[in-house]
Formats: structure tokens, C-alpha cells, sequence
């Protein structure tokens, strides 16, 4: 028995990541048809967080957690530190006068505690003191309805997160409301607001690109482009020299760099170097996912035994929010980018193998169990445990970033 995971963003006012829901779930539609509430969270503290630890999961970030309302009261999040968390309670849970004595303590503790999904029933307000952040989905109200009921509680020092939020002019009057924190795909995939043409000075960055995509690596190109600007040699060689990937043998050249990874990693290392510099700009978390989306359909390639060279499936998923990075429309910005027929094609239509691949990331990231259920049967390894695969990748991702 096992606990399936997922992450979701969230940022504040000025799009910087805050922190991640974690979505644990008791696996109904994953063959767990009778695991309860209070299972699930033990099953989340046992199986992720005394493991893995939820600090590795959210790299540093605070992890926004659910907890039933039996797990509360018997405190089960005192198992985690208090400063890497917040505890979320939804506004299903039964009200009873243990739970509200369990939030006291667990304020006093130093917990901040989330209403979460508030659907702004008085009833809730003897809890207000307690709490730190309210959450409310946006697509159950509407602006007036919100409005009315923040003037009703401002006496209260409490946080507004807003979630669901889709679209800019959704995000800038829930600024105005006074919402410092936001959820939702607008973060993933902003709305283009204004279109950015990539500059002449990206152009290395370009062919660095290309060159990750051919079967075979011109290491004479490659060297050219690179000693043109030694900024992008020296962080190269801090990547191919990560502990990511357990290299522990010191790098005194590119060439050698190149020979000692191999063509196929070299590949995925360029593109992500590329990457990450033609989204400088961006918010870091959506480099972060697509990341971890290139980590993930990599190792769905590994277990279908797709070719490795070139590393398409990785190039899917590092290359799955290139639009939002860059405020882009994707079909434009594919005609700018070397890629391949096959991978533009996951990218743009979802189709081929690389699409499934790409499919299956995001059900991890939205918690979409019933969708990777039907993704699964197209993998030669459908009992594969694709949620310590995921982990995997969050982890992986997160390592990277830290030592590079």
C-alpha cells in the first residue's frame, strides 16, 4: 500500500513561489476503494514525509497539508515541524468543540492553520483567532460575494489566498480585494500579456538548443558556441559536475566535461542550461516544474525503452512550459525553437508516445488519478511505481537547483 502525491504551487502578489499544496489521496480511483480520511494522513506522514521528509518534497517551501478532522485532534501534524508547514482544515469538516480545543493548541504550538475551500459560513468564526490564512476558490464566488464577506472578518489578521485563479484580470482585482497569495493555471501557463521577441543576444542560447536535439552531438560546434561566452561555459561545467548526478570526478575542461557524461546526459544538461537562461526573467517555479516534468517523462522513456539519443522525452517535459516562461504564444515561439517534429507535437497537440509522457506529468501535478489510470495502460510497464518515480523527480529537481 502506498500514497500517491502531487504539488501544486503557491505564489504571492509579486509571483514568487510561497509554497506547495500537497495533495495526498487514499487512491479510490487506484484500486484503495476503502482506506479513510484518517488512513490517507497517516499514510502521508508515514510514507512521504517520515521518509522523504516535507522539506526535500517543497525544497525549503511550506507544505500546505489537509488533515481530517480525528487527525487534528489527536494531533497528528506535531510530527512535522511547525515552521515547514501549514495545516489546511476544510470547510467539510464536522465542527465539534475537540476540534476547536485541537486548533488552540496547535496554534499555540506555533502551527498556522488554512481554512481551506471557505465557503464563509459564520459558523467558522470562532475559529478566526486561530487562524492564519483563509482560502477561498474563486470559482465559487463571485467578486461581490468575496468582497463582502473580507469586510465582514477584517478585523481578523488573517491571510487571503485565493485558488483557482485563471486569468490576469481574476488576479489583479483579487490584489485589489486584498489577496496576498494565489493557486491556480493562470501561474502555470500566464495569459500572454505582452509578446517578447527573443533577443540577438539568445541566439547562442538557440543553438545550443539545436545542437540537444540531434542524434549525433557536433562537439566541435558545441565548443564553438560555448567559447563565446564564457558565462555559459562555466555554468556548464557547474551542472555536468553536479552531485545531481553523482559525479564526483573534478571537471578541468568542457571537452572533458563532455566525453566524461556522455552524449545523451550532456544533451539534457545543455538544454536545461539553455533553458534556464532564456527564462531568467520568469517566475524560478516554472523552471522548477518543467524540471521535474523533464525528469519524469525521461524515466516513462526508460521504462518503455525508448531511445535514449537523442533524449526526446526529457526535452518534452524540460520544454512543457516554455510559453509561460517567456509570455509567448507556444506555436510561435516553436517556430523559433530547434526542436523536433515529434516533440512539438506532444507540445502543441498532445499526440505520439512523448504525449502520453507529457500527459502523465501533469496528472501528477493536478492530482488527476482517473486520467494516469488511463495514461498507464499505455506504458509496456503499467505496475511500474510511477508515484516513487514522481518523488523521484522532485527530488531530483530539487537537488539540481541546489547544487548548481
Amino acid at each position: 500500500m502506498y500514497c500517491y502525491l502531487a504539488r501544486q504551487p503557491i505564489f504571492d502578489a509579486n509571483r514568487q513561489l510561497h509554497g506547495y499544496e500537497l495533495l495526498f489521496r487514499d487512491g479510490e480511483a487506484n484500486a484503495f476503494p476503502n482506506i479513510n480520511a484518517d488512513e490517507a494522513t497517516s499514510k502521508l506522514i508515514t510514507e512521504h514525509h517520515l521518509f522523504m521528509g516535507v522539506e526535500k518534497i517543497t525544497g525549503g517551501h511550506r507544505a500546505f497539508i489537509n488533515f481530517s478532522a480525528d487527525t487534528l485532534i489527536h494531533h497528528f501534524p506535531t510530527s512535522i515541524d511547525p515552521n515547514s508547514m501549514v495545516i489546511e482544515v476544510l470547510e467539510s469538516v464536522p465542527i465539534s468543540s475537540e476540534l476547536l480545543t485541537a486548533c488552540r493548541e496547535l496554534h499555540r504550538m506555533g502551527y498556522k492553520l488554512a481554512l481551506d475551500d471557505h465557503d464563509f459560513d459564520s459558523k467558522w468564526d470562532i475559529f478566526l483567532p486561530y487562524v492564519s490564512i483563509i482560502k477561498v476558490d474563486v470559482r465559487q464566488f463571485n467578486i461581490l460575494q468575496i468582497s463582502k464577506y473580507i469586510t465582514r472578518i477584517k478585523q481578523h489578521p488573517v491571510t487571503l489566498l485565493a485558488e483557482k485563479v485563471e486569468t490576469q484580470d481574476e488576479f489583479e482585482k483579487l490584489k485589489t480585494l486584498g489577496f496576498s497569495l494565489f493557486q491556480g493555471y493562470f501561474f502555470a501557463r500566464p495569459e500572454m500579456l505582452k509578446h517578447k521577441k527573443l533577443a540577438s543576444s539568445k541566439i547562442n542560447l538557440m543553438m545550443l538548443i539545436a545542437e540537444s536535439t540531434q542524434t549525433l552531438l557536433d562537439f566541435e560546434k558545441l565548443s564553438g558556441i560555448c567559447e563565446r561566452d564564457v558565462g555559459l561555459s562555466y555554468k556548464l561545467l557547474r551542472f555536468v559536475n553536479s552531485a545531481s548526478y553523482g559525479r564526483g570526478q573534478a571537471i578541468g575542461s568542457l571537452k572533458h566535461a563532455m566525453v566524461y557524461l556522455g552524449e545523451a546526459e550532456l544533451k539534457k544538461f545543455i538544454a536545461l542550461l539553455a533553458l534556464a537562461n532564456l527564462s531568467e526573467s520568469g517566475p524560478n517555479e516554472l523552471l522548477n516544474m518543467s524540471m521535474v516534468r523533464a525528469r519524469f517523462c525521461d524515466r516513462l522513456a526508460a521504462i518503455n525503452g525508448d531511445p535514449v539519443n537523442p533524449p526526446a522525452a526529457f526535452l518534452t517535459g524540460l520544454f512543457s512550459l516554455v510559453d509561460a516562461m517567456l509570455e509567448q504564444p507556444l506555436p510561435d515561439l516553436l517556430e523559433e525553437l530547434p526542436l523536433l517534429e515529434e516533440i512539438k507535437a506532444a507540445l502543441l497537440q498532445h499526440t505520439g508516445q512523448l504525449g502520453i509522457y507529457l500527459d502523465m506529468a501533469v496528472a501528477f501535478e493536478t492530482a488527476d488519478w482517473q486520467r494516469q489510470e488511463q495514461l498507464s495502460v499505455h506504458l509496456k510497464n503499467p505496475d511500474a511505481n510511477l508515484s516513487e518515480i514522481y518523488l523521484d523527480s522532485v527530488y531530483w529537481a530539487f537537488q539540481l537547483i541546489q547544487d548548481a
